[in-house]
């Protein structure tokens, strides 16, 4: 609330006041009777000279002449006339309201009375009225500024204050995209842009906050899969020399290493696990690849060279390599785990799409299980005794799907066919 709308409203309070008191004061100390001496002794002869007309009257009224009211009586209290209706008509009456009173004299003889009325509490009465009046619309006038005082302060101080309140508890509750809406007119108007521009860092901070996650979980994510190839590739050289050595101590540590490669392959699955937990939130960004990459790709996935043919189809596709290069190690290494036989890969077109059908000998899944296994952390009842966190197909169907493409897994005459539909640039 700013102080000069307050000593401003008390200055014009307190000097209305004082002119209304200073008036009434005024106009009562000039309320005086006013004196028709002149006129009541000309009246009073002209009565005196005109009485046996005056006499004969009865109860009536009549225009006055005169500045003041009056009434004629005589000597028996009889009304013979009178200029205004209301007015003392008896000696009695005449005397309670301090009326003027004189004799009317013809020789010497009293034949009646002048009754001159007494307008002062008639005045009094219109003061008071005047002074009621004034003393109304002022009491009136501070009625209408408070109120409009009331409604600028509800405009001004509540409501904004209605507002900061909401938008705090909107920044509370995480809505950092909805700005405060700015008024400096208002009392808060120079804490409106402050609280905007808190509001402004705080979301510019949750965003670089998310960025940083995001990178971490995306560079685990990409340490995981990378550390997974040297190892499958490990794995596959150690056994390979426990199969052609003859000596038992170097079979022991061979054996040995090869323990070590599955501890490694555990962590580097704890450590997926973890950093997938919000898939959503790895980047795919898609963009023209010529298949030629395939070859590459499915070579550098298959260390223990179990893809046997490979028919790759020559063009264009869009697709995020790094993300290809994740899917199709993924499809592979769930092949060497679950399957262990010879892998074929084939590709051909179909309405606008390269699909590249990736396909083991295993004896494949039951087909009731054909659409959870695509799920999060979904392993079918084939994965029993062995190691997994059932988030290989789910990361590799989310990410076909960023690339506009789809994913699909079914059964062959053999086993296990997993499809990838790729769009064709």
């Amino acid at each position: 609330m700013k102080r000069r709308f307050i000593v401003i409203y008390a200055a014009l309070f307190l000097l209305m006041s004082a002119l209304i008191c200073l008036y009434i004061l005024d106009s009562g100390g000039n309320q005086t009777m006013p004196q028709y001496t002149t006129e009541i002794n000309r009246l009073l002869i002209n009565m005196e000279e005109n009485w046996s007309s005056v006499s004969a009257e009865n109860d009536k009224l009549v225009e006055s002449s005169e500045e003041f009211d009056y009434a004629v009586i005589d000597k028996d209290s009889r009304l013979l006339c009178y200029t205004k209706e209301g007015i003392s008509d008896t000696v009695s009456a005449a005397t309670g309201n301090f009326d003027i009173i004189r004799d009317i004299e013809i020789n010497g003889d009293v034949v009646g009375k002048l009754i001159v009325h007494n307008s002062y509490a008639e005045q009094r009465h219109r003061d008071n009225v005047r002074n009621a009046r004034m003393i109304g619309c002022m009491a009136g006038l501070m009625l209408i500024v408070s109120v409009g005082y009331f409604i600028f302060l509800r405009k001004r101080v509540v409501e904004p204050f209605g507002k900061l309140k909401g938008f705090a508890a909107r920044v509370a509750a995480g809505d950092l995209d909805t700005p405060l809406e700015m008024d400096r007119g208002n009392i808060f108007g120079a804490f409106t842009e402050s609280f905007d521009i808190m509001r402004e860092e705080l979301k510019a901070s949750r965003k670089r906050e998310e960025a940083a996650v995001k990178s971490r979980k995306e560079l685990i994510a990409e340490l995981s899969h990378d550390i997974r190839n040297p190892v499958s590739s490990i794995r596959a050289m150690v056994d390979y020399l426990s199969l052609v050595s003859a000596d038992e101590e170097q079979k022991s540590t061979l054996a040995a290493i090869n323990g070590k490669t599955d501890q490694i392959d555990k962590l580097v699955s704890n450590m997926f696990h973890a950093a997938l937990e919000e898939l959503e939130q790895l980047e795919v960004a898609p963009e023209e690849l010529p298949t030629l990459e395939l070859e590459r790709i499915i070579a550098e996935s298959d260390p223990l060279k179990k893809v046997t043919s490979a028919d790759i189809k020559e063009c264009v596709i869009y697709a995020d390599k790094l993300r290809l290069e994740q899917t199709v190690g993924n499809i592979i290494s769930n092949s060497y785990k679950y399957a262990d036989t010879d892998i074929t890969i084939s590709s051909y077109f179909d309405s606008g799409f390269f699909v590249l059908e990736i396909a083991d000998k295993g004896g494949g899944v039951p087909d009731e299980e054909l659409e959870m296994i695509t799920g999060k952390f979904c392993r079918g009842s084939n994965s029993t005794g062995k190691d997994g966190s059932g988030i290989g197909l789910y990361i590799s169907r989310y990410f076909i799907n960023q690339m506009d493409g789809e994913m699909a897994c079914f059964n062959n005459d053999e086993g296990f066919t997993v499809s990838l539909r790729l769009r064709l640039v």
